[in-house]
């Protein structure tokens, strides 16, 4: 191993760490702006098809860049020594420093979870092609999952670049072949649509959105079609855990849904690391 390579390895799990705390940060951006600026567009589309002014003038320029995050309570503007990715949070106590309200616990827990899932990605597949793309997919699965969970969205910006990129990924073989990573996609939809559409014929009640149906076809298009029965499987029976807990500890109203995507993005994030595990025991 040359001696560049050697320094290279052995730089990579920190590096990653660090990546990791500051591509959360923008993550909870992304969370947090994205519903909101697809809130505004369709409320700009339907003014257009009603012929209606925008009652407040111009629109001012609104997305992940600007303008500068601000307290939601006093709207005073974060600055940059505040917004040190888990450091921040700690020196001012989870509060703002001008009003006192509490911060949200979803920043610090989404930059470190960002931080551990970056370090076991590296760690797996190391400082090459592969490992920088599982990143990307990393990244996007966990702004994905924050905003299904808040929402019970999953954007149409986040899934259907994933879904490309993991057809692009898999043209040069980065994680299986191309012809299984094409058949991943289309079984990842289809099999979703025809769960979504046989519920909706026997109980009349849709039982998941057309987000998840992209989401696994994403997941589909990185890992190919043979992970899919796996993925499915422990998507399935941690939400059924999860939703039966929260029926029983926390007496959740049954017939409120409880968003799919965040478990579809774990067990896809599984997946990817550990498949070839999984599948083993999955078919001995």
């Amino acid at each position: 191993m040359s001696p560049w390579l050697e320094v290279a390895n052995a730089w990579a799990l920190p590096l990653a760490a660090v990546f990791g705390l500051m591509i959360g940060s923008f993550l909870n951006v992304v969370i947090h702006r994205l519903p909101l600026m697809m809130q505004r567009e369709w409320e700009q589309e339907a003014r257009a098809v009603l012929e209606q002014p925008d009652p407040t003038g111009e629109p001012q320029r609104f997305d992940l860049w600007w303008p500068r995050s601000r307290c939601p309570e006093c709207s005073r503007e974060i600055r940059a020594q505040e917004n040190i990715p888990i450091l921040s949070f700690l020196l001012l106590r989870g509060r703002c420093p001008g009003c006192a309200a509490h911060i949200s616990w979803q920043y610090p827990l989404v930059e470190m979870l960002t931080a551990v899932l970056f370090t076991v990605t590296i760690w797996h597949f190391g400082p090459t092609a592969a490992g920088l793309a599982a990143l990307l997919f990393t990244g996007v699965l966990i702004a994905a999952s924050g905003i299904d969970a808040r929402t019970t969205l999953l954007p149409d910006q986040l899934t259907l670049p994933l879904l490309w990129l993991g057809l692009v990924a898999n043209y040069f073989g980065l994680f299986t072949d191309l012809e299984s990573a094409v058949i991943g996609a289309m079984a990842g939809y289809l099999s979703l649509w025809l769960v979504y559409h046989g519920f909706r014929l026997l109980t009349g009640k849709e039982g998941m959105g057309y987000g998840d149906f992209k989401l696994l076809a994403a997941i589909g298009a990185w890992l190919g079609w043979q992970a899919l029965p796996v993925v499915l499987l422990l998507a399935s029976l941690v939400g059924a855990i999860v939703g039966i807990a929260l029926i029983l500890l926390r007496g959740r109203d049954r017939n409120i849904p409880i968003p799919f995507g965040p478990y579809l993005a774990a067990a896809g994030w599984l997946g990817l690391i550990w498949g070839d595990a999984l599948l083993a025991v999955y078919l001995p």
